[in-house]
C-alpha cells in the first residue's frame, strides 16, 4: 500500500468509526478518562433551525477562519466564512458584517476574533509576569478590562489564555504562560477566562476566551517553538492537561489546538486529545478551532499526504475551525462523497460554532457601535496597570539594603538600554489593538523622575541590548560616579521572546553583563532592574549586583510601577512562577521533579549532578524577598487521616510580619506522596495565599486539602488515591522546610 493510500485507510477507518482515536493517530481509547462519546453541543433550537437551512457548501464555509479582508471578502462572495482574525478597527468589522448579514443567503454573522493576550488598548504585564503576584485577582483584572476594550472595538473573540505549562525557558512562549507549575497556572487561567468572559459573554464588555495550546506546548524538545513533545499519559495528565480541565469546567467557550506532535500525533490529528479528552471526558461543548495553518502543516508533520488527507485527520479528531488553511472548505465534499468524513462530523463542528455565536449574541447585535471604540487607555485602566505591574515584580536580592531607595535622594543615574525603552516594555503579544501603537509605555527615567521630583536623574545607554560595542561604557561610568545611586535597567528586546523566539543561550545578550560590571567597577552603590520575557541565566549579577528586581515586561506603566518598587510606594511581595537555572546546560531544571535513585550529594560523585555546576537552581520557584521581614511558623492539621473517598483535612500556619513596614508575603503549601505506584514529584503546590500585613501583624492562614490534592494520574490516565504517608511544607517557596504529615486511608 503506498503512502497516499495508507493515509486514506486512516482517514476511512476514522470516518466509519467516528472516534479518532480508533485508528492509527492516537492512544487506544481505553487509555482515556472514563468517556465514550463526545460531549454534543447544547441542543439549541435557533442552531438547529439554522442548521436544516443549510447546504454542505454553507456548513463547510462555517468552518473556514480567514486573516486578512481581502480574502474574508472574497469568501463572503460565496458566503463561506465562519469568522476573521487579526482585523483591527470597528469601521472595518463593521463592514464585514455588514456583507455577512445582509448578503449572504442565511445571513449568518462572522466571529472576529484577536490575540488580545496580556491588554488590547492597556497593555498590562506579560502573563509569566503576573504568575509572578501568585494573585488571580491580577490576571482577572487584565482580562476584564482587554474584554472591555476589545469587545468595544468590534472584537467578540479572544485567543487566551495561554495555559501551556514549561520547564523550558529557552522557549520565547514561556512569556505567555504563567510558569512551571500547573496549579499555579490553574488558578490563574481560571480567573483570566471568567474575567474575559463574565457569566455572560453577549455583554458588550465580554470575550469569548480561548484556552490554548491544547496540549502540551510548553513540552517542545531544545525549547524550540513547534517542535516535537514526546509525554507519557501521567505526564500528560498530571502536568499538562490541569489548566485546561479546569478552564473547560469554568465554562471557556472555545479551545486552540497546539502546533506540536504529542507522542508522535500531531495535536491537529490527535483524536486522543481532543476526541476522548477534550470532547469526551471533559465534556467540552464550545469549538475547537486550529492554530495558523495547523492543519496544513499534518502535511510537513508527515501525518496527511495532501491538504485532502489533512482534512480527513483533523475534522474527525477534533478541530472544529480551520485557521488560515482552506482544506475543510476545498475538499470537505469531496471527503464526504468519499466517506471520508460524515455528515454528523460536520454538524457537530457548526452546532458548536454557532452556538458560540448565539451565546456572543451576534445575531441580536452583530454590529458594534463606532463611536464606542476603545482607541486610549482610560485612566482607571491605566491604574489597574500600574497595580498589577507593581504585584507582578519579584526582588531577588538586597544587600544593605539598597533598596527602597529614598525620595530626598539627590541624583540618580540611570543607565542600560532599556532605561528609556518604550515598547520593549509591553513585552511580545501587545500593540495589536487600536490605540495601543499610539499610547508608549511610561519609561524607567520618566518613571524615576516623577517618583523624586527634587532628584537630578541622568541618563546614558552604555550599549544596546544585543550589540557588542562598549565605547558607551566610558559615559555609564561617568554618569554612575556624579550620581549617589545608579539604576541599572538591562534584559531582553520584546522580540527576544514570544512566538518564535526561542534562545539557545538566555545569558544577558550582547555586552549588558559587561556593562553592570563597569558600574561596579565604580564603587557607587547601585541596583540592576530586568526587562525580560523569560528566566536568564544571571549568576555574576547574583554575586556581584548589590540589588536585583525581576520587574519582567510590566506593561503600558512599567516605568512608574518599577519606580513605586524601588522608591517603596510598593514593597514589592512577587515570587518566582519558574526557576532561574545556573547555566543554559543545567536546562530543565524545575522544582516539582521527580527523585532519582541517586539524589545529588556533594560528597558522593555517583549520584545525580554535574561535575562543574552547584546542584539546584540560582533562585527557586517561589522565590522573592520584601522591604520587610516575614515568620511562618505555628503550622497545624485539623487531623492526621484523611478518607481516600470525601476526606478533607485543613492545613494551617501562622505568617508575622517581623520587620518594621508593612508589606506582602506569599504563603506557600506543598504535598509529596513519598512512596506511591507512580513516582510522584518532591513537591507539588497545591495552596498559596497572597496577604497584607502591617509592622508586627500576624495573620492565620489556612488551606483545605481533598483527595484530588493528592491523587494522581496513572499511565492509564486514571485517577488514583493511594493509601499512605503525605507530606506537607509550607513556607515562602519551593523550599520550605516547616513540615508536618498525615495518612491517606
Amino acid at each position: 500500500m503506498n503512502r497516499r493510500s495508507l493515509l486514506a485507510g486512516v482517514g476511512g477507518l476514522l470516518a466509519a468509526g467516528g472516534v479518532a482515536s480508533s485508528g492509527l493517530l492516537a492512544a487506544p481509547a481505553a487509555a482515556a478518562e472514563p468517556a465514550d462519546v463526545t460531549a454534543r453541543p447544547e441542543r439549541d433550537g435557533r442552531v438547529e433551525a439554522l442548521l436544516k437551512k443549510m447546504t454542505p457548501a454553507e456548513k463547510l464555509g462555517q468552518l473556514q477562519l480567514l486573516g486578512n479582508e481581502a480574502d474574508a471578502r472574497t469568501a463572503l462572495a460565496t458566503g463561506q466564512l465562519g469568522g476573521v482574525f487579526s482585523v483591527v478597527g470597528a469601521a472595518k468589522l463593521n463592514a464585514l458584517q455588514h456583507i455577512a448579514v445582509e448578503r449572504t443567503r442565511l445571513r449568518i454573522p462572522l466571529i472576529f476574533g484577536l490575540d488580545v493576550i496580556h491588554g488590547y488598548t492597556t497593555n498590562f504585564p506579560i502573563p509569566l509576569a503576573q504568575g509572578s503576584s501568585f494573585d488571580p485577582a491580577v490576571a482577572g483584572a487584565d482580562a476584564s478590562v482587554s474584554a472591555k476594550e476589545a469587545r468595544r472595538s468590534g472584537i467578540h473573540w479572544t485567543y487566551a489564555p495561554m495555559m501551556d505549562v514549561t520547564h523550558e525557558p529557552r522557549w520565547g512562549r514561556i512569556a505567555e504562560g504563567y510558569g512551571e507549575d500547573p496549579y499555579l497556572a490553574t488558578k490563574l487561567a481560571v480567573s483570566k477566562v471568567r474575567g474575559y468572559q463574565g457569566d455572560d459573554y453577549s455583554s458588550p464588555d465580554r470575550l469569548a476566551a480561548c484556552a490554548k495550546h491544547f496540549v502540551a506546548y510548553g513540552g517542545a524538545e531544545g525549547g524550540r517553538d513547534y517542535n516535537t513533545v514526546d509525554v507519557s499519559l501521567q505526564r500528560l495528565h498530571n502536568f499538562y492537561l490541569p489548566p485546561f480541565k479546569a478552564s473547560v469546567e469554568a465554562g471557556v467557550a472555545t479551545v486552540m489546538a497546539s502546533f506540536n506532535t504529542i507522542s508522535g500525533v500531531p495535536a491537529h490529528g490527535n483524536g486522543y486529545v481532543l476526541h476522548d479528552v477534550l470532547k469526551g471526558a471533559y465534556g467540552f461543548r464550545g469549538f475547537v478551532v486550529s492554530d495558523y495553518t495547523g492543519v496544513q502543516e499534518l502535511i510537513l508533520h508527515g501525518l496527511a499526504g495532501d491538504g485532502a488527507d489533512a482534512a480527513a485527520a483533523a475534522l474527525p479528531a477534533g478541530v472544529d475551525m480551520e485557521m488560515v488553511s482552506t482544506n475543510y472548505v476545498q475538499y470537505g465534499q469531496q471527503l464526504l462523497a468519499q466517506r471520508r468524513i460524515t455528515n454528523d462530523q460536520i454538524d457537530d463542528a457548526v452546532r458548536r460554532i454557532l452556538l458560540v455565536k448565539f451565546k456572543l449574541g451576534l445575531f441580536d447585535h452583530p454590529y458594534v457601535d463606532e463611536a464606542g471604540e476603545v482607541k486610549a487607555p482610560s485612566p482607571a485602566a491605566l491604574a489597574q496597570a500600574r497595580q498589577a505591574a507593581g504585584r507582578s515584580m519579584v526582588l531577588l536580592k538586597n544587600d544593605g539594603p539598597v533598596l527602597p531607595l529614598a525620595k530626598t535622594v539627590r541624583s540618580v543615574a540611570v543607565v542600560g538600554p532599556l532605561g528609556t525603552a518604550t515598547y520593549d516594555l509591553n513585552g511580545t503579544w501587545s500593540g495589536l489593538g487600536t490605540g495601543a501603537a499610539t499610547t508608549p509605555p511610561v519609561t524607567v527615567v520618566d518613571g524615576i523622575k516623577a517618583a523624586a521630583p527634587g532628584a537630578t536623574v541622568t541618563y546614558s545607554a552604555g550599549c544596546t541590548v544585543d550589540g557588542a560595542d562598549t565605547s558607551g561604557f566610558a559615559a555609564a561610568q561617568q554618569a554612575a560616579r556624579a550620581a549617589d545611586v545608579t539604576v541599572v535597567v538591562v534584559g531582553e528586546t520584546a522580540a527576544m521572546s514570544g512566538e518564535a523566539a526561542a534562545r539557545s543561550n538566555i545569558d544577558l545578550p550582547g555586552v549588558q553583563q559587561q556593562l553592570v560590571a563597569a558600574i561596579k567597577e565604580t564603587g557607587k552603590p547601585f541596583v540592576v532592574v530586568l526587562v525580560n520575557g523569560r528566566p536568564l541565566t544571571i549568576p555574576y549579577l547574583h554575586d556581584n549586583a548589590p540589588a536585583i528586581l525581576e520587574a519582567w515586561a510590566p506593561g503600558v506603566q512599567g516605568g512608574n510601577a518599577i519606580a513605586d518598587v524601588l522608591f517603596g510606594t510598593v514593597n514589592p511581595g512577587g515570587k518566582l512562577p519558574v526557576s532561574f537555572p545556573r547555566a543554559v546546560g543545567q536546562i530543565p531544571i524545575y522544582y516539582n521533579h521527580e527523585n532519582t535513585g541517586r539524589p545529588a550529594d556533594p560528597a558522593n560523585k555517583y549520584t545525580s549532578k554535574y561535575l562543574d555546576l552547584e546542584s539546584g537552581p540560582l533562585f527557586e520557584f517561589g522565590f522573592g524577598l520584601s522591604y520587610t521581614t516575614f515568620r511562618i511558623d505555628g503550622l497545624r492539621l485539623s487531623d492526621t487521616r484523611m478518607p481516600s473517598r470525601g476526606g478533607r483535612i485543613q492545613v494551617s500556619a501562622k505568617v508575622t510580619n517581623t520587620g518594621g513596614r508593612a508589606g506582602d508575603e506569599v504563603v506557600q503549601l506543598y504535598l509529596r506522596d513519598p512512596v506511591a505506584t507512580i513516582v510522584q514529584p518532591v513537591r507539588r503546590l497545591r495552596g498559596f495565599q497572597r496577604v497584607t500585613l502591617a509592622a508586627g501583624a500576624s495573620t492565620t492562614v489556612t488551606f483545605t486539602l481533598t483527595p484530588d490534592d493528592v491523587g494522581f494520574y496513572d499511565n492509564a490516565a486514571k485517577f488514583r488515591v493511594e493509601p499512605g504517608k503525605i507530606e506537607v511544607y509550607v513556607g515562602n517557596s519551593s523550599a520550605a522546610t516547616l513540615t508536618s504529615s498525615f495518612t491517606v486511608t
